[in-house]
């Protein structure tokens, strides 16, 4: 019944292997991975002829992850999984990107690609595994991909490289970086890092390609035996057609390129492609896509052209030169802590929001319920680059979004030494070039106009690359034109020291590891510069909270007092929330965490815990309330929730017949401890009223 193909590795320490005939057979291409206890299912899917007027590649991939793969309900009314989760997202796009620019130009069939998580280990991370096993699918499938690709996982723990490290490993870890290759070069980079140098991230760059390519040899090993006959693909010759646009509308585009404002840039572009529509208009020679097609290579080899002979930008800027920089903080009254970033066209207006531990992320994984304490939310609205369109959270939000949150994520002070939570909303209000930078570097100004102490200063530069056999351009601070007629987009955030994230994606095979350290070079000039440009807003943290933040104060109680300020079902810290108007949390190690808008409130609620937890001491008087009236004398609620007993004989000074002569339940009294009774408190009112006639 089934025609299985299985090979296998040893990948680092583990046993890595690729199976296919067994499962998802009307798949074009279905490979089940394994390595250690996670399997990975990966089909791919194209469609037999392309759909007509298709001016792109419509290549969808849907990363998934199976609750039951670790044997857990997901939770939710409907018990199934829903929308993919911004984890989810996250991957399919760390897939989308090394294999896109792997198909022909030419090839438009949509094509879908589904890998899916069916086993996990929660050791084993299916990251990079799901790109392995997507690569070996499409290898197999007869789709015409010049792949294939793997990718590596690289920790670095005590300065010591480690492939494809745990998640217990990662903790300990001072990076976190999957790269993505062909045999013969990177084509994508993804990291986080805790202040690296250039050196030490090219490094475990080189590190994870070498290891990557040992699965390189397996997948090709794999796809010679149970490889599909390949599609033909036809390839026109568009040589006259192209020759015609180019004398039509060469010198308009060249015109349009030398002017540095971009809504006048797009409107003599738009004007050119109008005048090359009405050419061909009546002309079924070729079709509205492939002068389009050819428009669009007309365009590139002009900005290419310019750049590579005469270093001439866009913008007129040399090619280590960063646009002009205006920081702006405090812009916005009622927040706690805002900025506004300004580089050329590109602008951020950032927001930085301080809560409790009650406004955390509360996360279902496949490794269990989680909590985040740092948000980074990065909108783009059509408004910020001038054009109409639908508002909402799509995979460019969510990608750019964690990108900065990777660069700031590591300056963030602890919760031992700062017990927030922290959000950041980058509102994109205009954009022309890494608008993803800039959220780095506003969201490092709010963060520091909000008086959260990070560790340093944090900025962010996007790098371009334009290479033509072995002439090539390095970047600094692209353009949006020259990030989409380039041939590489490469992202760093990091301090004047080190680098915090790096993000990396390649749209040609010929980048050299000599390449990529000149762009890391350059990379640094650029980000200093703009450190230096932060600056001039501000230094370093605010010293106080700005006056609209919850302020926090922390007592830590025993660990056997923590029922005691929980109380029964959790009714005793609803009281004080209730009472102060006060947030109010405790850990398992008895730290409380009170935190409210207003003095009064915090103090209040702070009162209240220390009433709980305070131990009666001998000869002390405190204020209660008559809980409870017996005929042997009245039980008195003080310390919060210490009740003690005042026997008959100490209610007053003379002979006392009945309790309910002196008090009442409910009568606010003042009361002294005089004793102690296996564990039980003796109290008296008339002692009170000793010490006061003596006084």
């Amino acid at each position: 019944m089934f025609n299985i193909t299985k090979k296998e590795i040893t990948w680092g320490d583990k046993k890595l292997t690729l199976e296919t005939g067994r499962v998802a057979r009307q798949a074009d291409g279905a490979v089940m991975l394994t390595c250690g206890e996670t399997v990975i299912l990966a089909t791919a899917v194209a469609a037999k002829q392309a759909k007509p007027d298709m001016d792109f590649f419509p290549l969808t991939v849907n990363y998934q992850e199976k609750y039951y793969a670790a044997g857990k309900i997901p939770g939710g009314y409907f018990k199934r999984e829903a929308r993919p989760t911004e984890a989810e997202t996250l991957i399919s796009r760390l897939i989308d990107r090394p294999i896109r620019p792997l198909f022909p130009s030419s090839f438009r069939n949509e094509t879908q690609v589904l890998p899916t998580v069916i086993s996990y280990d929660k050791e084993n991370d299916p990251e990079a595994l799901a790109l392995i096993a997507s690569s070996a699918a499409l290898a197999i499938s007869g789709i015409p991909f010049m792949g294939p690709v793997a990718a590596a996982k690289v920790g670095m723990i005590d300065g010591e490289f480690v492939l494809n490290p745990t998640k217990e490993q990662i903790k300990d870890s001072q990076l976190e970086l999957i790269v993505a290759g062909t045999e013969d070069a990177v084509l994508m980079v993804e990291s986080e890092a805790s202040g690296l140098s250039e050196k030490q991230m090219l490094d475990a760059v080189k590190f994870g390609h070498d290891k990557a390519k040992e699965v390189i040899n397996l997948i090709k090993d794999f796809a010679k035996e149970a490889g599909k006959e390949r599609w033909k693909i036809e390839e026109k010759d568009y040589s006259e057609l192209k020759e015609k646009i180019s004398s039509a509308v060469a010198d308009d585009l060249q015109k349009a390129f030398d002017e540095s404002d971009k809504q006048i840039r797009t409107g003599l572009i738009a004007a050119a492609k109008d005048k090359v529509t009405a050419m061909f208009e009546g002309d079924e020679t070729y079709s509205k896509v492939e002068i389009g097609d050819q428009f669009k290579s007309v365009e590139k080899k002009i900005v290419r052209t310019q750049i590579l002979k005469d270093s001439k930008r866009i913008d007129r800027r040399k090619l280590n030169e960063v646009r002009d920089i205006k920081c702006e903080v405090g812009v916005l009254p009622k927040v706690h802590g805002s900025s506004l970033f300004t580089r050329g066209e590109t602008q951020a207006l950032v927001v930085a929001t301080l809560g409790t531990s009650d406004d955390e992320q509360r996360l279902e994984t496949l490794d269990g319920a989680e909590r985040s304490r740092f948000m980074l939310h990065y909108n783009f609205p059509p408004y910020s680059v001038g054009e109409v369109g639908r508002i909402g959270t799509g995979r460019r939000e969510i990608g750019h979004g964690k990108l900065a949150w990777r660069a700031i994520n590591s300056s963030l002070p602890s919760k031992e030494e700062f017990p927030y939570t922290f959000r950041i909303v980058s509102e994109i209000t205009e954009s022309n070039g890494s608008s993803s930078m800039a959220t780095v570097c506003g969201a490092s100004l709010a963060l520091m106009d909000a008086g959260v102490p990070i560790k340093t200063p944090i900025a962010g530069i996007a790098m371009g690359l334009i290479k033509e056999g072995d002439d090539y351009s390095i970047l600094s601070d692209i353009l949006g034109d020259e990030d989409h007629l380039g041939d590489m987009d490469f992202k760093v955030a990091g301090t004047k020291d080190g680098i915090t994230s790096l993000q990396m994606d390649i749209k040609i095979t010929g980048i050299t590891f000599d390449i990529m350290e000149k762009a890391l070079d350059q990379a640094k000039e650029g980000r200093i510069h703009i450190l230096g440009e932060m600056a001039k807003a501000l230094t370093e943290s605010r010293k106080e909270l700005s006056k609209n933040t919850p302020k926090m104060e922390r007592i830590q109680v025993d660990k056997k007092d923590i029922a005691a300020v929980i109380g029964k079902g959790g009714a005793t810290i609803r009281e004080i929330v209730e009472l102060s108007g006060a947030k109010l949390d405790i850990n398992d190690d008895g730290m409380v965490t009170i935190a409210a808008a207003d003095e009064e409130s915090r103090m209040k609620a702070v009162q209240m815990v220390k009433d709980i937890v305070a131990k009666p001491e001998m000869g002390k008087i405190y204020k209660g309330k008559v809980v409870k009236i017996m005929e042997f004398g009245a039980f008195v609620n003080f310390l919060g929730k210490q009740d003690g007993l005042v026997h008959i004989s100490q209610l007053a000074a003379k002979r006392v017949e009945n309790v309910s002569d002196v008090v009442k339940e409910g009568d606010e009294v003042s009361v002294k401890v005089v004793g102690f009774d296996r564990g039980k408190v003796k109290l008296s009112m008339k002692e009170v009223t000793e010490d006061t006639k003596s006084d």
